[in-house]
């Protein structure tokens, strides 16, 4: 049947978290196993009375998610499992399973499938995690790789994007933007191999930058220091589409507001240096950039003794009530709303 195009609605319009609301709002849970549905980090699925089970997906396609020009397979199949797992952490839960799902056209050979795997098995065996099954599949389209995740956290751990209340201290894992600016200076190098194959790429001196684009790390250590200082998350999330959309989810699930300072938020020296070299602004790549995969959550604020002298916790600012919107403070004391312009597969395709 021909589509009607004068009811025709562009997907553009809606932008990827527009359609996945759109999409939700028609999905009603039924059975009494199914904790969580679509709006967290995972899925919650509960058959007995001791552990859930934690189920999360992710799809990357080339030309849209990476490019082979400069991501090595091996590379790409340790990214390919860290982004779901750090989805996992998210919840506060622990990743024990993956699935994986391929679909790769004849251009590649069986050498390359297995940098592909060899990357996948290196970040499963640094996070304890087996490879259970999955599918492959010819493709026309170029390689497509889809990992689902499936982890277990007893049920009164689990954290979700719906637990921050007024007063929460907002905190993030790590310092944020450094992907995005390997990833510019990867696509930089790109462009003049392209233009110009004989000149060498010129990346010394960058190699923390690009290992966060090329080869992140889901932060298991932090779930296991919260353990060590006793302490839970009210929400959390992973930074994956920029610390600004990232903290819009936690307030809009959690029905509140927020106040960050600009001078709190951590920004690697060396990113800053590229943020300067490409004449930007490095809050900017931090709050917009994504692909860090930190962990941004809130705690009570009682919990501030245990995590005020630890470098592995920064304090970026606290939630407010709902009225007060969502603000950042620059370092001259204005005001800002802060708004999700990070990366949409709809809009930037």
């Amino acid at each position: 049947m021909l589509e009607n195009k004068s009811n025709r609605t562009e997907l553009s319009e809606l932008g990827e978290f527009g359609l996945i609301r759109h999409l939700s709002e028609q999905i009603t849970l039924k059975n009494k196993s199914s904790l969580k549905g679509i709006g967290d980090d995972a899925a919650v699925i509960k058959y007995d009375n001791k552990f859930a089970t934690v189920v999360t997906t992710d799809l990357l396609i080339e030309g849209i998610h990476f490019d082979l020009i400069y991501v090595p397979l091996k590379h790409l199949g340790y990214k390919a499992v860290m982004v779901n797992l750090s989805d996992i952490y998210a919840m506060n839960a622990k990743p024990q399973q993956i699935l994986v799902s391929i679909g790769i056209s004849n251009r590649f050979s069986l050498e390359a499938v297995e940098e592909i795997y060899d990357g996948m098995r290196m970040a499963c065996e640094r996070h304890g995690v087996d490879i259970v099954g999955g599918d492959t599949s010819t493709s026309k389209m170029g390689l497509i790789l889809s990992i689902t995740a499936l982890g277990c956290v007893d049920p009164t751990e689990i954290v979700g994007r719906d637990g921050a209340g007024v007063h929460d201290l907002i905190c993030v894992s790590g310092d944020l933007g450094s992907a995005y600016a390997g990833l510019q200076i990867l696509e930089r190098e790109r462009k003049i191999f392209l233009e110009n194959p004989s000149v060498q790429p010129d990346v010394s001196g960058k190699d923390y930058l690009l290992e966060r684009q090329l080869k992140p790390e889901a932060r298991k250590d932090i779930i296991e220091l919260f353990k060590t200082l006793g302490i839970k998350p009210t929400s959390m999330i992973d930074v994956s589409d920029g610390l600004s959309s990232e903290l819009l989810h936690i307030c809009t699930q959690s029905n509140v507001g927020c106040r960050i300072y600009e001078e709190k938020i951590p920004l690697d020296m060396m990113t800053e240096a590229v943020a300067q070299e490409f004449g930007m602004n490095p809050l900017i790549y931090a709050l917009n950039g994504g692909e860090d995969y930190e962990l941004l959550f809130t705690l009570k604020i009682e919990e501030y003794p245990k995590v005020k002298d630890n470098a592995d916790i920064i304090i970026i600012g606290h939630i407010t009530d709902k009225k007060d919107g969502c603000k950042l403070e620059l370092n001259g004391g204005q005001l800002s709303d802060i708004s999700a312009q990070g990366w949409d597969s709809f809009k930037n395709s």
